[in-house]
Formats: structure tokens, C-alpha cells, sequence
């Protein structure tokens, strides 16, 4: 099956209206790091950590992957829509209750009482977020990505204001707890105007087993992700105190704000586009390995540049008694770098149906990344960082070995792209680091000049020295044009698929959610991915 003609145009200004509505929304994330990093203190920030870290896992169960299957299949029908939605609803009021009672548990766990009212409130959350799945689905499918954008930015901007507000009344730690509510509850209401639906009745004679099996190995991916990134808050947290972990808290939060703020506008355009040229190798490979070169640029020049000018951005972000963040922050970009690297990897395992094999390697490197934390714990809050970076450097190599052994994805096209934006931001961030090391103290706004303009130089060197990086650049500044699939591949005319080992798994139905592409053997794959905020 070839892929629409319209969908190289929908593509493209898909990109084009979420990648400004995401810098819309990154200006509006930065605006309040500052403003409520000087209201609230490293305690506040603990406190919410503590209990995200747990009910995290919750949060992922919420739909049980059903939003991401109802985005990749082939063809779904009103009856299962309204049938997704009462799953997923039920799923989130199931867990908003199983939160409930788990609250005195876990003050307990941290000997902090105050979290059974931070429990209890972010409880709402599991409902808001189980009734907006299937909202989201459609508009996605619908390729909709102006007003799912438009939707998250004023749900995003009206939490922040409520937050604000009470921070600047003294509310502390509640502040943040109401953020979190209140953009929910404003999303939903604009996403039902929005969409102008409502679910029916249970459709008896309406399947969803295929959507529910491929989002069951969604979810165990996702579940074992979620604990080896979160096991560090918990051990902190359990051992050290709120204090500590808001600091550490903070620090990741200023690496995965340049990853997670590109990688889910990116995977949000790039996941129903390449589920739909699943069955067009050229223009699958083509648009992928563009995905990736763009998003990989992006996002490494902004983290290369904040991880060299760490006590700079810190101090211009948070203010000065955030300062031990600068470290943490410039050691756990190495791992942000290798996370970013793999996120191609995450596109084919969700968008070729591979959640199954996804599940098998996470049961593999999950559990070794949170061996690793734990033992990292007795180094403190470095040794900590040090062992989740080590982890994630590990995991990019296991997880493309696994990648082409289970699909026929360009993973040395994956991989030559992943290890030269490394190489290459990694020389343009210790030549900004050098350009600024003998600047005198506190000489912030400086040192950030400076540094950006050590780091463009270095860059440049680079294009001149390297020929692949130089077509990077190119991919990147003519990204509109690759989009709209003017370089792009010709598709191929159809042909019968060649023939291919079984590995043992059954072809799925026609008009269910993709679980294999055409001419593979069939196989069964990860929010984006595995890295969000915390």
C-alpha cells in the first residue's frame, strides 16, 4: 500500500504548526522554571518528585497504551472508538482509586505526611488523563496537529497562571500540585468542544482485543522504562530526603526539557506518518532517517550549549540557591544525548507494531539500568547520575542490535546518524566549556555569550571537516521541502512480498491495529518513549 499523495503536505505543516506551537510551549515552560523556581524551594519540587516517581507507573496504565493503537491502526470504526474510550475511562477511575488507597503507604514509605494530601489530589489526574486518551487519538489520526497543539498550549498556560498564583500566595508545595490538575481539566474541556463527539453505548459486536493486545506490551515497556528512570528519585528520596532529590529533580528536569519538548511534537507527526508508509520501504526510510537527522540537530545544539554553560543557565533559570543543580545537570547530559540517539529506534517499534519485541528487550536492559541506580546510590547524588548516564550509554547499542535483528529498519543508517551528532556536539560543547573557563566569577550573561559563540564557531569547523554533517545541515534547513516528499523516494510500485522466514507469530486480521508490516514476518513493539518528564 503506497502512502496518500496529501501526506507528505499534511506532514509537513503538521511539523510546521507543532514544532511553533512547541516553541511556543518551551518559551512558556521556561517562563515558569524561573518564575517558580524563586517562589518555591528545593523542598516543594521533593515533595512533588516523591510522589510522581510512584504514581508515575499509574499514570502510564491510565490508557493502557490504547491512545498509541488507536493512532496506528489501519482503520477504526465508531463503535470501537466509543468502546476504546469506556476502556480507557475505566482504566483511569480503577487507578485514581487504587492511588487513593495507596497514599497512607506511601507517607509512610517516606516518612512524610504531607504526601497523602499530594496523593490524593494528583489522584484526579488518572481520570482527566483515561477520558482525554481517545480525544487525543482522534485528533492525532486526524493529523489535527494545529489544535491538538493550540489545546495543550492554553491547558499548559492556564495550569501555570493557577500555579503562579498560589505560589505567590504562599501555598508552597500545593502550587504545584494544582498545576497539575487544573491544565488537565482545561484540556479536556476544549478537546470536547474541539472535537464534537461524545462516545455511544458498549458496541458488543465492536473487537478491541487487537487494540488491547498491542497495547498490553505497550504498557510493559513503558512500565519497566518508567521504573529504571524513576528508581533514582525513589532511592534518593527514601534516603537522602525532599531536599536532595528537588535539586536532582531539578537537574533532570533541565535535561529532559530540551528532549522531551522536541522528541513528543516530533513522534506526534512522525508516528501516523510512518505507520501509513509501513508498506513503502523507500519513503518509510527516507522520511525516518529525516525525522531523525532533524530532531537529532535540534535538540543536541540546545543540549550541548546549556551542559557547557551549566553554572550560567542555572543561575539565569533557577536563581542562585539552585546552583548544585549546574553538576548533576552536565553529568546527566550524557545520557540525554544517547537517549536522543535511540529515538528512531522508538519510532519503528511503535510505528511497525513491534511492541512485543520492544517488551522482551526492556525486560533485558530495564532491570540492569536499576541494579545500576541503586548501586550508584552509595556515591550520593553524583554517583546516582553517574550510574543512570552509564546505563542509558549502554542501552543505545543493545537496543539497535535488537532493532536489526527484529526488523528490516536502516539501523546502520540509525546508527552512523546517532554516533556523529554525539561526536560532533560532544566537540562543540568542550570547545564553548574551554571558551569560558577562565572568565572571572560571575560574569554570567558573558559567559553565555561567549559560550554561544565558541560553540556556532566549533560547529562550523565541523561542517567544514566533515562532509556527513554537512548534509545534516542541509536535511535540516531544507526540512519543509523533504517533507512534502520533493526528495524523497518514488514509492514503489506494489509487488508481492518476498518470502520470508516465520518466526512463529500469527499475521493479524485485516482491519485491525497494524502488528506487522507487509513483506516481514509478523511480529507484534514504545509516550513518548521512554524518557518524559518527572
Amino acid at each position: 500500500m503506497t502512502a496518500p499523495a496529501g501526506l507528505g503536505t499534511s506532514a509537513s505543516r503538521g511539523a510546521a504548526v507543532t514544532l511553533v506551537g512547541q516553541g511556543a510551549r518551551i518559551a512558556l515552560l521556561l517562563t515558569g522554571v524561573v518564575v517558580l523556581a524563586r517562589l518555591l524551594s528545593p523542598q516543594d519540587y521533593g515533595l512533588l518528585a516523591m510522589v510522581m516517581a510512584v504514581t508515575g507507573v499509574a499514570d502510564i496504565l491510565r490508557d493502557f497504551g490504547l491512545g498509541s493503537a488507536a493512532v496506528q491502526a489501519r482503520t477504526l470504526s465508531r463503535g470501537q472508538r466509543s468502546n476504546l474510550f469506556w476502556l480507557s475511562t475505566g482504566t483511569g477511575v480503577v487507578l485514581a482509586l487504587l492511588v487513593l488507597a495507596v497514599a497512607p503507604l506511601l507517607a509512610a514509605f517516606y516518612d512524610e505526611p504531607r504526601l497523602r494530601g499530594v496523593t490524593a489530589l494528583l489522584s484526579v489526574t488518572f481520570v482527566l488523563n483515561g477520558v482525554m486518551t481517545q480525544y487525543k487519538a482522534d485528533l492525532q489520526r486526524r493529523l489535527r496537529f494545529g489544535a491538538l497543539t493550540g489545546l495543550e498550549l492554553g491547558g499548559q498556560a492556564v495550569g501555570l497562571a493557577a500555579a503562579v498564583a498560589l505560589a505567590a500566595g504562599g501555598a508552597g508545595y500545593w502550587a504545584l500540585v494544582a498545576q497539575q490538575v487544573v491544565q488537565l481539566a482545561a484540556q479536556l474541556v476544549v478537546l470536547v468542544v474541539v472535537c464534537r463527539w461524545l462516545p455511544g453505548r458498549w458496541a458488543r459486536d465492536e473487537p478491541v482485543r487487537p487494540f488491547v493486545s498491542f497495547g498490553a506490551n505497550l504498557v510493559g515497556s513503558q512500565v519497566l522504562a518508567h521504573a529504571s528512570n524513576n528508581v533514582d528519585s525513589v532511592v534518593i528520596g527514601s534516603s537522602l530526603g525532599a531536599g536532595p532529590l528537588g535539586l536532582y529533580n531539578r537537574a533532570f528536569q533541565l535535561l529532559v526539557l530540551p528532549l522531551y519538548q522536541i522528541n513528543a511534537p516530533v513522534t506526534r507527526v512522525a508516528l501516523p506518518v510512518l505507520a501509513r508508509l509501513v508498506d513503502d520501504p523507500p519513503r518509510y526510510r527516507h522520511y525516518l532517517l529525516t525525522a531523525q537527522t532533524a530532531m537529532l540537530n535540534l535538540v543536541s545544539a540546545m543540549l550541548a550549549f546549556a551542559a557547557a554553560q551549566a553554572p550560567a543557565v542555572v543561575l539565569v533559570a533557577l536563581g542562585p540557591r539552585w546552583l548544585e543543580t549546574a553538576g548533576l545537570f552536565q553529568v546527566l547530559s550524557i545520557a540525554g544525548f544517547f537517549t536522543m540517539a535511540g529515538y528512531a529506534c522508538y519510532w519503528v517499534y511503535l510505528s511497525q507494531g513491534l511492541t512485543r519485541e520492544h517488551l522482551r528487550l526492556s525486560l533485558v536492559t530495564r532491570p540492569v539500568q536499576i541494579a545500576m541506580i541503586v548501586g550508584g546510590a552509595h556515591w550520593g547524588l553524583y554517583g546516582v547520575a553517574w550510574a543512570y548516564a552509564a546505563a542509558v550509554v549502554l542501552q543505545w547499542p543493545a537496543n539497535l542490535w535488537w532493532l536489526h535483528r527484529v526488523s528490516d529498519a536502516p539501523v546502520g543508517r540509525i546508527w552512523s546518524n546517532g554516533a556523529r551528532t554525539v561526536l560532533v556536539y560532544g566537540w562543540a560543547l568542550v570547545a564553548s566549556a574551554a571558551a569560558t573557563r577562565w572568565l572571572p566569577p560571575g560574569e554570567t550573561w558573558l559567559a553565555l555569550a561567549t559560550g554561544a559563540l565558541a560553540l556556532v564557531a566549533a560547529l562550523a569547523l565541523a561542517a567544514l571537516a566533515v562532509p556527513a554533517y554537512r548534509r545534516d545541515l542541509r536535511t535540516v534547513a531544507g526540512l519543509r521541502h523533504q517533507l512534502r516528499g520533493r526528495g524523497a523516494p518514488a514509492a514503489a510500485p506494489a509487488t508481492p512480498p518476498a518470502p520470508v522466514a516465520d518466526h512463529g507469530h500469527r499475521p493479524a486480521p485485516a482491519l485491525t491495529p497494524r502488528t506487522a508490516p507487509a513483506a516481514r514476518p509478523p511480529h507484534h513493539p514504545v509516550r513518548t518513549p521512554d524518557e518524559e518528564p518527572r
